[in-house]
Order: structure tokens, then C-alpha cells, then sequence
């Protein structure tokens, strides 16, 4: 199929492990996929892997915590490579700590990368969804958001906050052809897990009944499955993917 043809697909945070496996995954299904960055040194370092593996997928900068930001990036996208179908809310950070011990600027970061950002990217693209009366918009959230967890007040309250932003849009644009989902995460193996001291690493896949990490792939095939026009019917949806860990 001609690439002009192709479904354009967003995906923030793109460099991290999560987006890296979305990326690739969606771009094998059949997507025209296109990344968005913060740190030029990273992007350029994963644009180059990424060509080597056969992926040619573009990268653009944005500050998602940033409304300005944001949408000037989705400006450029939609100038230079068409208007955005899908919008995946991946970008997210963690600032860990005690609310007894947490500053201002942890809780800020947290609340403005991981919630705000999705406000500011699904803002600027909803309108041309509801123009052309198709969009998928999902949203990256996190079993801590859905069962808390200690020391992440800030994070689990900005993944909380993102599944409630998902009920409410999927009820205001369900009869426009647009779906919004939320896809929650358990312990996933990005370089990030497998970097905690072995110890604490095999505390945690004790406690998950599938007695393993999940696969970056496996979120990453969810996600493509969400964004194909078979799955008009789901909206409004949160998707755990957490081997057991938290079940209700």
C-alpha cells in the first residue's frame, strides 16, 4: 500500500523502550508511523538504529508538557506528512519519592508530562479527527494508576487521571468515529526494569502470577490492535496488561 494511503500514527515518547516497540510494531502492521522526541542527542542515536533495522520512521520534537510546544510539533506533522489518525499518549517520566519528602517541582513534572501532555497533543489533533470523523486516540496509563503504589503519589495520580480523561472523551466523541482507550501496564521489560538490582527485580516478578516481565511487544501488539479501523466498537475501554498482578 502507497504511504500516502497509510493510517498516520503519532506516537510520543517514541525513543523509550515502550514507544521504540509500538513504533516497530505498529510500522510492521502497516502504519505510517511518525515519533516524537525531547532529547536531540537520543533521537538522533535511535533514528539511526532504527534505519538499520528497516524502519524509516520520522521523528519530530515537542515539549508535550508544553502546550506551545505540543502544538507547533503536530503543526509540523500535519504540514510535512499529512493529518494525524491515531494519537498514542506515550510520553511519561517518574519523580519518585514520599508526598512527606516530595518538592513541588517532582509533583509538577510528574502531573505536567504525564497528564497534562496528554490534554495538550489530544487538543490539538481532535479537531481534524472530528473533521474527518476517524481518530484513535490511546492513552499509555499504568497499574499504579489503577492500584497505587508507595513513593509515586505523582505518578499514579497523573496514570489515574488519564483513564478518567478517556471516559469522558470517549462519551463526548463516540458518534464522530473517533475511539479513545487507555492501555494500563503492568512490570514491563524496557531497560528501565531491567536496570533495578536483581534482588528488587525478582521481589517484583514474585508478585506477578505469571511469574514473568511482560513483553515491550506485547503492549506494543495491543496498541496496533486499538489503532486498526476494526475496533470501532471499543471506546472508553482500560486495558490491563499486567500478567495478574492487579485483577478486579
Amino acid at each position: 500500500m502507497d504511504k500516502q494511503n497509510k493510517r498516520i500514527v503519532l506516537v510520543t515518547g517514541a525513543t523509550g523502550g515502550l514507544g521504540t516497540a509500538m513504533c516497530k510494531e505498529l510500522y510492521k502492521d502497516g502504519f505510517h508511523v511518525v515519533g516524537n522526541y525531547h532529547t536531540k542527542e537520543k533521537a538522533d542515536k535511535w533514528q539511526k538504529e532504527m534505519k538499520e533495522e528497516g524502519f524509516d520512521i520520522q521523528l519530530f520534537f515537542g515539549d508535550v508538557s508544553n502546550f506551545e510546544s505540543a502544538g507547533e510539533m503536530i503543526k509540523k506533522i500535519e504540514a510535512e506528512v499529512g493529518p494525524v489518525d491515531t494519537l498514542v499518549n506515550n510520553a511519561g517520566i517518574t519523580r519518585d519519592g514520599r508526598l512527606l519528602n516530595m518538592s513541588k517541582d517532582d509533583w509538577n513534572a510528574v502531573i505536567n508530562t504525564n497528564l497534562n501532555s496528554v490534554f495538550n497533543c489530544t487538543k490539538h489533533v481532535l479537531p481534524g479527527m472530528v473533521e474527518r470523523k476517524f481518530g484513535r486516540i490511546i492513552n499509555i496509563s499504568s497499574v499504579n494508576g489503577q492500584r497505587g503504589q508507595f513513593g509515586q503519589t505523582n505518578y499514579s495520580a497523573a496514570k489515574a487521571g488519564m483513564h478518567g480523561f478517556t471516559k469522558s472523551l470517549a462519551m463526548e466523541v463516540a458518534k464522530l468515529g473517533i475511539t479513545v482507550n487507555t492501555i494500563s501496564p503492568g512490570y514491563i521489560g524496557t531497560d528501565m526494569v531491567m536496570a533495578v538490582p536483581e534482588k528488587i527485580l525478582t521481589q517484583i516478578i514474585a508478585q506477578v502470577p505469571l511469574g514473568r516481565l511482560g513483553g515491550t511487544h506485547e503492549v506494543a501488539h495491543l496498541v496496533s490492535f486499538l489503532a486498526s479501523e476494526e475496533t470501532s466498537f471499543i471506546t472508553g475501554a482500560n486495558y490491563s496488561i499486567n500478567g495478574g498482578q492487579h485483577v478486579y
